[in-house]
């Protein structure tokens, strides 16, 4: 009986290296096969570019990046930087070789630096992050509202003449225009999600009152009474994102295509189904899968589903409570609103 036990226990600690060590395998980063040994930050460069070079899955560049001591923060990684990976424990880790500091009497002089490099292109996303873009139901309730502009104009432009009823109590100087868009419901179950704000323009308060007097001093279309106004937020500077997958399961759908457009690839903005009701946050990668739909067995005339197929990635950069703005960062084919979306 000792020596069953003894054999059975041999086998079990076996059986937990061999997963372990293959767990560890199945977790690490896997380097694309060109990799470079090292590459120097250029301008224009961001985050997900560079780690692209490097690994199969450029949104796992956290964890090489933070396994080095001397990148506290990756997002401080400038021009002229030069990156090196190395192979430590048979893991990879990138390492950064930073502009040395000039030291002149009887002062000390730097090089200028410039702005650290984005995890993503700031142009892509800019525009979607200062407006309210999305809206639970009766959201603008209590937002004021165009009545008519100077000498009776019903459209508006910059610089024109507006006068504004129903603001709420507020010191604020300016104003966002909105106007009601799309509602986004669930293509499952129905359920409401929230409506689209579309940001129309801008105000600035000349006179407030019952009646304010107010000027567009700044428009993306023309501006309409019955347009809403909330108070202006303070201007948003572009967020620094660290990619990452949800730690738990996420599945939901792409149920929108900002522009109207009928598909879309690489560095599009998308808006999808789950958002931080899911737990989904800011920086959360989900990959993206074609539903081919139905087809019709050759032999059998049997109907069948066809399997889902990978066709990219995407970045959520805005989560409100039930939908989410992403940006897709990868497609291997055109994509498309009803995409089904889920933790890679």
């Amino acid at each position: 009986m000792a020596y069953r036990a003894y054999i059975l226990r041999t086998i079990f600690l076996f059986l937990l290296a061999w997963c372990a060590s293959g767990w560890a395998a199945t977790t690490a980063p896997d380097l694309r096969p060109d990799h470079p040994q090292r590459y120097t930050v250029q301008q224009g460069d961001t985050l997900w570019g560079i780690a692209a070079r490097f690994l199969k899955d450029p949104w796992r560049w956290p964890e090489i990046w933070q396994r080095n001591a001397a990148i506290k923060n990756p997002h401080l990684i400038y021009p002229g930087d030069v990156l090196v990976m190395n192979m430590v424990a048979g893991s990879p880790e990138l390492k950064v070789l930073r502009r040395k500091v000039v030291k002149l009497s009887p002062a000390i002089y730097t090089e200028p630096l410039e702005a650290a490099i984005p995890t993503i292109p700031p142009s892509a996303i800019q525009s979607f992050l200062s407006s309210p873009l999305v809206v639970e139901k009766g959201g603008l309730r209590d937002a004021g509202h165009v009545a008519i502009g100077s000498d009776g104009k019903i459209a508006l432009g910059a610089y024109s003449i507006l006068y504004a009823r129903g603001l709420p109590e507020s010191d604020a100087k300016f104003y966002r225009i909105l106007r009601p868009g799309k509602r986004f419901v669930d293509p499952v179950n129905g359920e409401f999600l929230g409506q689209q704000a579309i940001h129309v323009g801008d105000a600035r308060m000349l006179t407030p009152g019952e009646t304010a007097r107010m000027e567009v001093v700044r428009s993306h279309g023309e501006v309409s009474p019955g347009d809403q106004l909330i108070p202006a937020p303070d201007d948003i500077g572009l967020p620094y994102y660290t990619p990452s997958a949800p730690e738990h399961d996420v599945r939901g759908f792409i149920i929108d295509a900002p522009g109207g457009v009928a598909e879309v690839g690489p560095l599009s903005v998308v808006v999808i189904s789950v958002g931080t009701r899911e737990n989904v946050e800011s920086g959360h990668v989900l990959r993206i899968l074609r539903d081919a739909g139905l087809a019709r067995d050759p032999v059998t005339r049997e109907t069948f589903r066809i399997p889902q197929e990978e066709s990219g990635l995407l970045m959520v950069f805005r989560a409100f409570e039930k939908v989410s703005y992403a940006l897709v960062m990868k497609a291997v084919r055109p994509i498309h609103v009803l995409d089904v979306v889920e933790t890679p």
